[in-house]
């Protein structure tokens, strides 16, 4: 497996790393169970002044770390500064949250004959997190700020293209102050991923990715006994009802659909518009796609960069014909521009049906799919209609049918009137085949703790007489 980095704006191998050696595999494992010795004995006011410091190292490097993002995958220069901060603000909120996020939670001692019973959450240990490309920083920081305020230690395998920024995390929690293996990126390929999650010393795993590499990784999870947390992707809805704000719906749709070059997990993919409003969104949502700028990532005023790889781009252009050859309409884009580099435009295709790839396949680039339906159930029909459930907007201006939204749409994240979105204050993951488990919040900290049951009675006692076993 070749570990590089590939400008995606004229496909030219920049830089090539040589993949860890066995040795090398098994002295970082080594170091991991050290470092989770020494971390899990240190207290959260520790905890979170190395954490505040990496914020303060993001801040100071955010320019230097965008561009290398930006260099290794194409998103624009403005988005890798912003990735940048997010991911400082993440470190911030888990230092100042995770001491109350993981207090002991009190139980009714005396409904159980104790003179004192609580849950008291505890670090796992060594966890290995397989992550993708596309946030190169911020998904690994959403699984690394909490985990390791938590007590436990990170090991990284990121995407093969994203080199230098997984590299540049790896120094950091250790520039930062954290001890030795607290934090450690493996060049590896994908084929030595089950070593590591066969290893005793690993306890779990995370992934962000597709769902083949979900089912891989949760297979040899359950081999092994280890605890997993996947987020698999998804197809996500953007239902527009009468009632919406058109314009406004268009606008942030536009921006849902095309953030991060088109390739995010929670960009808003399939437009489901009821039928008063359909030629009013579809026409101010096709020019204002047909608007964007495609260029230079790196350049001021550029909306979209190139896509992150060559078989992507050809996986979302494959999508495009499929539907186009089968009786789909291509309102705009469709067709990549000659030149070098992973280049695709703003697309929006309508009148599609189910026998075309793109009814039910998730579109990892800036291609729309516009529906007509003519009723709420409709919608919600159209919108439940995948396998997946990440993340869902809907447009509507009227309180009882938001409250239908919430109630009646099958995943992870609902947003109403808004652009779908992670925060570290929200719980982030889907349902069905958009994964399991949950990143970011109170949850997102107690995801990779054990939760231990302590009952304390009085004196000798012990468990005293007319208790039972379970």
């Amino acid at each position: 497996m070749s570990i590089a980095t590939i400008d995606p704006t004229n496909g030219q191998v920049l830089k090539t790393f040589d993949e860890m050696t066995d040795q090398q595999l098994e002295a970082a494992l080594t170091r991991a169970a050290d470092g989770f010795a020494r971390l899990r004995t240190t207290g959260f006011a520790e905890r979170a002044r190395w954490m505040t410091a990496a914020a303060d190292l993001l801040d100071a490097e955010r320019d230097d770390v965008a561009r290398t993002m930006t260099t290794e995958m194409g998103k624009t220069y403005a988005s890798a500064k912003a990735e940048v901060v997010k991911c400082a603000a993440a470190c911030r909120y888990y230092a100042a949250h995770a001491e109350g996020f993981l207090a002991d939670e009190p139980a009714d001692a005396a409904a159980v004959g104790a003179t004192r019973a609580y849950g008291r959450y505890q670090p796992m240990g060594p966890v290995l997190a397989v992550m993708p490309w596309n946030f190169p920083l911020w998904q690994v920081m959403r699984f690394a700020a909490p985990a390791l305020m938590a007590g436990n230690v990170g090991l990284l395998k990121h995407a093969s293209n994203v080199p230098q920024t997984a590299l540049y995390l790896d120094e950091l929690f250790r520039r930062a102050g954290f001890p030795a293996g607290a934090f450690q990126t493996l060049l590896i390929g994908s084929a030595q991923v089950d070593r590591v999650l066969a290893d005793p010393r690993v306890r779990a795993a995370t992934l962000t990715g597709s769902e083949g590499a979900g089912r891989s990784i949760g297979a040899s999870a359950g081999r092994y006994l280890k605890k997993t947390v996947l987020e698999l992707g998804g197809s996500d809805p953007f239902v527009v009802m009468p009632s919406a704000d058109v314009e406004q719906a268009a606008e942030v749709a536009t921006v849902a659909r095309c953030q991060n070059n088109g390739q995010s997990c929670i960009a808003a993919k399939r437009f489901i518009v009821h039928a008063d409003v359909y030629d009013a969104f579809a026409d101010a949502f096709v020019a204002r796609m047909a608007a964007l700028t495609v260029g230079d990532p790196m350049a001021d005023g550029t909306d979209i960069g190139p896509l992150a790889t060559e078989r992507g781009r050809a996986e979302v252009e494959e999508q495009v014909r499929d539907a186009a050859d089968k009786g789909a309409s291509v309102l705009c884009g469709g067709q990549r521009p000659d030149r070098a580099g992973w280049w695709y435009p703003p697309t929006v295709v309508a009148d599609l049906t189910p026998e075309m790839r793109m009814y039910a396949e998730e579109v990892f680039g800036p291609v729309a799919g516009l529906y007509r339906v003519s009723s709420y159930e409709e919608a919600i029909a159209l919108a439940n209609g995948t396998n997946y459930g990440l993340g869902s907007n809907a447009w509507t201006r009227d309180p009882a049918e938001q409250e239908r939204f919430v109630a009646d749409l099958d995943a992870g994240l609902v947003f109403i009137n808004g652009m779908t979105t992670s925060y570290p204050e929200l719980p982030f993951g889907g349902v069905r085949n958009s994964g399991y488990g949950r990143e970011l919040s109170a949850q997102g900290i107690r995801e990779f703790c054990d939760l231990k049951a302590v009952w304390i009675g009085e004196g000798s006692a012990g468990a005293g007489a007319g208790s039972h076993s379970e």
